[in-house]
């Protein structure tokens, strides 16, 4: 029959074309109407006898389209109004305990013999400052949040930049314009809905005590000296250990300052900025895009360890890392009894 032909046609038109269910089921409903049509008008005509059937065979048709028609939207309306049927809730965890999906989550950290159950609490209550959502404060917050630290502020005032995407892998490209600590913040919801995740869009200063006060750790991934410097400062006056990483190009340094417990501050080791030209921030001197993320990954593994209590941390150390030749060192750092931070801080070297 020519007039099924017909419709055929446009069923494959619209599947060639990739169209919406709309534009065939509008196609098909003129194409029948047309035929219909000419078989009430002139039954007895040549193109009603091409189009082939009868006006019976094509209103039979076109019943048994339409009551398909209207299941199909029947189905869709009561779809659209079914609420989703509700997740049973986790029950709360027991004080001290960890839930079933953390347990899930966190089973290769509990099964270190140097975490372990104990060390997965210690970090789920610990209390994180990150400054800088940049090349080190990407890898820094995903691995932080996906470790299970349970509360992490992050202060950035930037906005995500398309440069920034070569090495700061937070970030997505539809992330462009947006303040840093937003598309942070939703990477790291995504990635680990047990985290409590506070931002600042705005930068910390040295005034900021009573901020870093209030945690545990402060990690400074920021790549301005007045700015470390700024942080520094704060850290030594609220006695809060400051883990700190540094890059250029293709080198880069981590450290813990802690003038609290016995170890230097960065103004120990560096009491003056350096003289313009010699330490070129990234945008001038450049960086291989995977060298914040080796530094950063250093970073969040010191944290790891600090905030459980596991292995030797870098209070006293500072590691230097060399990308382009593959070589790592481990220098010794002390306190410098005139710095001009944290001389004559009570030390508890205990």
């Amino acid at each position: 029959m020519s007039g099924l032909l017909l419709l055929g046609a446009w069923a494959l038109l619209v599947w060639v074309l990739a169209w919406d269910a709309r534009r065939l089921s509008l196609g098909l409903l003129l194409i029948w109407a047309a035929i219909t049509a000419v078989h009430l008008v002139a039954p007895q005509s040549g193109l009603a006898s091409a189009l082939g059937g009868s006006e019976r065979i094509w209103l039979v048709w076109g019943g048994i389209g339409a009551v398909a028609a209207a299941y199909i939207a029947g189905l869709r309306h009561l779809r659209r109004r079914a609420a989703p049927a509700p997740q049973p809730a986790e029950p709360a965890p027991e004080p001290g305990k960890l839930t079933e999906s953390e347990l899930d989550r966190y089973a290769r950290h509990l099964v270190l013999r140097e975490l372990g159950g104990p060390g997965q609490r210690k970090l789920r209550a610990a209390r994180v400052l990150v400054a800088g959502a940049g090349g080190l404060g990407a890898p820094v917050l995903l691995y932080l949040a996906a470790a299970g630290v349970g509360r992490i502020t992050l202060a950035d005032s930037d906005r995500v930049s398309l440069s920034n995407l070569q090495r700061q892998v937070i970030f997505r490209s539809d992330d462009t314009g947006r303040p840093k600590v937003e598309a942070a913040r939703a990477q790291m919801a995504a990635l680990n809905p047990h985290v409590e995740i506070t931002t600042l869009p705005r930068d910390l200063v040295a005034g900021d005590e009573a901020l870093f006060a209030q945690h545990d750790l402060v990690l400074d991934g920021t790549d301005r000296f007045e700015a470390r410097a700024a942080i520094n400062a704060a850290a030594a006056a609220a006695r809060v250990p400051l883990l700190s990483g540094a890059i250029a190009q293709w080198e880069g340094q981590v450290t813990l300052f802690d003038p609290a417990r016995g170890g230097p501050c960065m103004a120990c080791l560096f009491p003056a900025a350096p003289e313009p030209g010699l330490a070129p921030p990234c945008a001038a001197a450049g960086v291989v895009g995977p060298l914040p993320g080796v530094i950063g990954a250093m970073m969040a593994l010191e944290a790891i360890k600090h905030l459980a209590g596991a292995g030797a941390g870098l209070r006293g150390a500072m590691i230097i890392f060399d990308g382009l030749y593959g070589e790592t060192r481990r220098i010794r750092t002390s306190p410098r009894p005139d710095c001009p931070v944290c001389a004559g801080m009570a030390r508890n070297t205990a």
